[in-house]
């Protein structure tokens, strides 16, 4: 079954604030004096908020998002979670600013819209950065990864819980694209952040901004010739149905972060231990319905031809002119970062 439609919906739900909830306020007297001096009594119960940008039926949803609320919720730490998905509590620029002014608690962020506050982390999002979504795990399990989260944090107050990749992005259009030359003369639809931008220079395409909702009109009518994104929106969106080729290009790995604000130095060292081991859960199961989601969707556009998947892309290709133009065009600190990552790969 194909996933539903991704959201990018810019309305906005007004939350409760956090709610903290003292033990002692709610254990009758009674059970109290039984208790005599255990310190639990006087701990809190707290209800963090967790905002992203994604529909039920995603795979960031149902295997990230209900894991860490199933294994949170579940761990009796004193902390539950409260999920707004769907863009209900404001666009990508919106919530990070409520993350960091402690509005938003938790949230799954793309690294190129964290480029927003912190520009280093984008490049987590740069074309051929991560090869795939396990050299983005061994990254960030890495000590490699340790100086950009830092700082991270240091410019901004927001703690990196983890990351996971949304799915490789691939390259649709009328034509196949094998190659580089082959974007030459091609509208092709990119996402207005700066490091998408900057990627479709890297790659060497025209980049075109489009809004997300338009894409399939657009495409339809002409108004450009193709587009990018990973094959579960692709398909969810029914972009397959504008489109003659899927060319398994793999230029980004969608990197999707997730943040917590200030509350985490107000969480108790099984608090912050149950978030991160939840998180780190979350990571893996992403990574392996997106893996499954992947193939299913490939295999029915194989079996039924249309559209018809190209897989001879030349990679090597790309990549080095990716990796030329990112060596001349990135500043000091974004290539460091960059290569770093690169240092990671197998």
């Amino acid at each position: 079954m194909r996933p539903s439609q991704h959201p990018h919906s810019s309305t906005r739900t007004t939350r409760p604030k956090r709610t903290l909830v003292s033990a002692a306020a709610v254990i009758p007297l009674l059970a109290l004096s039984a208790c005599g001096d255990d310190a639990d009594s006087d701990s809190e119960a707290v209800t963090l908020t967790l905002a992203h940008s994604y529909n039920e039926g995603q795979p960031m949803v149902d295997c990230g998002v209900a894991t860490i609320e199933d294994e949170v919720n579940g761990a009796d730490a004193g902390i539950t979670i409260d999920t707004y998905g769907s863009s209900s509590l404001g666009g990508d620029s919106d919530r990070i600013a409520d993350v960091a002014s402690g509005d938003i608690d938790i949230d799954i962020q793309g690294a190129s819209a964290l480029g927003a506050v912190y520009e280093p982390i984008s490049v987590f999002d740069a074309a051929y950065a991560f090869d795939d979504a396990e050299h983005l795990r061994a990254f960030m399990d890495s000590s490699a990864s340790e100086d950009v989260i830092a700082d991270f944090r240091d410019t901004t107050g927001i703690h990196t819980l983890g990351a996971w990749s949304a799915g490789s992005r691939h390259f649709t259009a009328n034509d196949p694209i094998r190659e580089p030359d082959d974007l030459s003369g091609l509208q092709i639809r990119f996402p207005g952040s700066p490091q998408y931008l900057m990627n479709a220079q890297a790659l060497g395409a025209n980049a075109t901004e489009v809004a997300f909702e338009e894409i399939y009109l657009s495409l339809q009518q002409g108004a450009v010739d193709g587009q990018e994104n990973p094959t579960n929106i692709i398909a969810a969106d029914n972009i397959d149905e504008v489109q003659d080729y899927v060319s398994l290009t793999a230029h980004q790995q969608n990197t999707n972060l997730v943040i917590i604000g200030e509350v985490w130095d107000e969480l108790n060292d099984e608090q912050q231990q149950v978030l991160t081991d939840s998180v780190e859960m979350a990571v893996d199961q992403v990574a392996e319905c997106i893996a499954d989601q992947e193939e299913e969707i490939l295999d029915e556009w194989r079996s039924e031809g249309s559209p018809e998947v190209v897989e001879d892309v030349d990679l090597d290709a790309f990549r080095e002119q990716a990796f030329d133009y990112f060596e001349e065009n990135f500043d000091d600190e974004s290539l460091t970062v960059f290569e770093s990552i690169r240092g990671e790969a197998e």
